[in-house]
């Protein structure tokens, strides 16, 4: 069956990195686009980012120009690079496979990890 397992959240200060990566098995990781999404606290789920294939890659424009995805299709993994991190962008980070469409995310839809939670603070 279909797994996604999220890791590299944590506490980071304004200004700072993180890399968040998901290990996907149960599927063709090769062969499916995938997304990363988020939510706030006491906030809906907010679209952040897909691949389509190695150079196919969308953004919302909230984290356009600071955060990287990519895929390791070698190793089923996706990741998240963040860099220049703010406080707004804490939230609890999901990688998706179907649960995302034209910038939508619903948990309705397609597979879901877990989430990881990056807290952005001094």
């Amino acid at each position: 069956q279909v797994q996604l397992v999220e890791s590299g959240g944590g506490l980071v200060q304004p200004g700072g990195s993180l890399r968040l990566s998901c290990a996907a098995s149960g599927f063709t990781f090769s062969r499916s686009a995938m997304s990363w999404a988020r939510q706030a606290p006491g906030k809906g789920l907010e679209w952040v980012s897909s691949v389509y294939n190695v150079v196919s890659t969308y953004y919302a424009d909230s984290v356009k120009g600071r955060f990287t995805i990519s895929r390791d299709n070698a190793e089923n993994t996706l990741y998240l690079q963040m860099s220049s991190l703010k406080p707004e962008d804490t939230a609890v980070y999901y990688c998706t496979l179907f649960g995302c469409s034209a910038g939508v995310c619903s948990k309705s839809n397609g597979y879901w990890g877990q989430g990881t939670q990056v807290t952005v603070s001094s």
